[in-house]
């Protein structure tokens, strides 16, 4: 039996109908929804998170084989433990090699179809990037892909870059979504806006000054979060001029 397998039956073993019925309806897997035709275990985080820890030094053609899994839990899974391997490793060769299985995950199709599974991956492996000269360039190649998720991991990899001190990639996507037709994407921008905010409020203060009126409710509301009320307000009522 593979390492994958025996994951797999060791997360089958947690399994629970109740959560799993609660979850595929928080996570629109009804037709049309956002998570179409996804299937769930009923496993929470925490108890995902122990079995990743658990089963760590899982290779990367195992966790590869883990991530083809039809339940989402099991791919969360996946993920997490490629994350944790990315943070442990020391080597750039070795990081580059779990960047690139990530983004060949996100681009796959069904691997990483949701907003949960991007944004506990996405955040960590963009450390990559960091040091990477091209990295706007690698940045809006994913933004521009057409797949939903493939879109959403492109804004939440900047976080990454925004702790390391660098808000002109998150600025630069932020732009590009402006007119986003998803609510999804809309919230991941505000989020990142907001975040870059918190390390340099005039950069923040000067997109939304050129952006305000061209800006979704839900991505400006989401930007300005951490500012004062009557600032908020002041935005809110800009956009509508």
């Amino acid at each position: 039996m593979s390492s994958a397998a025996i994951v797999t039956r060791k997360m089958q073993g947690l399994a629970n109908k109740k959560l799993a019925s609660a979850q595929q309806g928080f996570y629109q897997t009804q037709p049309g929804g956002y998570g179409a035709g996804d299937k769930f275990l009923g496993i929470s985080v925490p108890h995902s998170r122990k079995v990743a820890k658990e089963y760590k030094e899982l290779s990367l053609s195992e966790i590869k084989r883990l991530s083809t899994s039809p339940f989402h839990e099991i791919r969360f899974v996946a993920l997490a433990i490629l994350v944790i391997q990315f943070r442990a490793a020391k080597d750039q060769r070795v990081r580059k090699r779990l960047y690139e299985t990530y983004i060949s995950m996100v681009k796959g199709g069904g691997i990483v179809n949701n907003w949960d599974l991007v944004d506990a991956s996405a955040p960590y492996l963009g450390e990559y990037l960091i040091d990477q000269p091209d990295r706007v360039k690698i940045l809006m190649k994913l933004a521009k892909n057409k797949d939903l998720w493939v879109q959403r991991v492109a804004i939440i990899l900047t976080f990454a870059l925004i702790r390391a001190g660098n808000n002109k990639p998150t600025l630069i996507l932020a732009k590009e979504f402006l007119n986003h037709p998803h609510d999804l994407i809309h919230k991941a921008t505000g989020w990142m806006l907001r975040e870059a905010g918190k390390r340099d409020l005039a950069e923040l203060r000067g997109f939304l000054k050129q952006h305000v009126h061209l800006m979704p409710r839900t991505m400006l509301r989401y930007s300005i979060e951490q500012l004062p009320k009557s600032e908020r307000k002041r935005w809110l009522l800009d956009s509508k001029k």
